[in-house]
């Protein structure tokens, strides 16, 4: 495992917007870009989700993505999906990977204490 990685490069902005679609259509939620967050977002995740970044601030970026709102619905959820799907590459014992999904997705959705960040970044220090 490195700690550095393109971890954000197999998903293009295409594979984010069908992500957000498959939420939506399972909450039968409205599927659509919002006016003001999803160009703006749009651009930001094509300029950097192929660039090489630790762990840490790949799951700080799809948090920042996040609170931009480009969809109408299902944001956090989107990202955090994404970013369970990155934990899961990782293929870590299972007992590990349930929690360091829950502090990666805490941190995409805006609630993580101060104590989970801490407990996140530690584990992302301990990749290769």
């Amino acid at each position: 495992m490195e700690r550095v990685g393109p971890w954000l490069e197999p998903f293009t902005w295409e594979v984010v917007t069908a992500q957000n679609a498959v939420l939506c259509q399972a909450k039968n939620a409205l599927h659509k870009p919002t006016s003001d967050g999803h160009e703006p977002t749009k651009e930001s995740w094509e300029s950097r989700h192929r660039e090489p970044m630790p762990l840490d601030e790949a799951v700080d970026f799809c948090r920042r993505c996040h609170r931009m709102a480009p969809f109408c619905f299902y944001n956090g959820n989107t990202f955090a999906s994404i970013v369970g799907l990155i934990i899961r590459s990782l293929n870590l014992p299972s007992d590990q990977a349930v929690v360091v999904r829950s502090l990666a997705g805490h941190i995409v959705a805006g609630v993580a204490s101060e104590e989970e960040e801490a407990a996140f970044r530690e584990f992302c220090e301990g990749l290769r």
